[in-house]
């Protein structure tokens, strides 16, 4: 952005930038690790998620592996946290809906399919939501039920 700017010198860009990194202030690693932190620690999001944002921020690939080989491997632990803060806001008369509502929630955070629908259940079992259900398994259909003669 420096370079830019018209009438800048360049033996003067080439200071401010050696004075900036001296400062900490061009530093990939520690601005993904800020990244990787905050997104984790405030924002509650799963690892693809925090994988995005340091694409969208432009880090290089080899720094945000880097930050990302650093994060705990805890998605499940942080997904189940965050599906409890949202278990009771999502309830409503179809305990389906409501699944599908906070898992939704978890994948748009990041989670994976799998780790999202297991701490939405769990979560919503929890607070009485989809309590009947011990275990997934096929829907009801509606309708008219045939029994066999006794």
């Amino acid at each position: 952005m420096l370079r830019g700017v018209e009438g800048a010198d360049e033996i003067v860009i080439e200071e401010a930038i050696e004075h900036f990194v001296d400062l900490g202030y061009l530093d990939d690693a520690a601005f993904a690790d800020q990244l990787v932190m905050s997104a984790v620690e405030r924002r509650g999001e799963g690892r693809r998620a925090v994988a995005e944002t340091l694409r969208k921020r432009g880090i290089p690939r080899d720094v945000a592996d880097a930050a990302l080989e650093a994060l705990p491997d805890d998605d499940a632990e942080r997904a189940l946290e965050f599906a409890r803060s949202k278990a009771r806001s999502v309830g409503g008369k179809d305990d389906e809906a409501s699944l599908r509502r906070l898992a939704g929630q978890l994948a748009r955070r990041g989670y994976p399919s799998s780790v999202a629908l297991t701490a939405a259940r769990t979560a919503l079992r929890e607070v009485g939501i989809g309590a009947g259900r011990s275990r997934p398994g096929p829907r009801p259909m509606p309708g008219v039920r045939f029994s066999p003669d006794e």
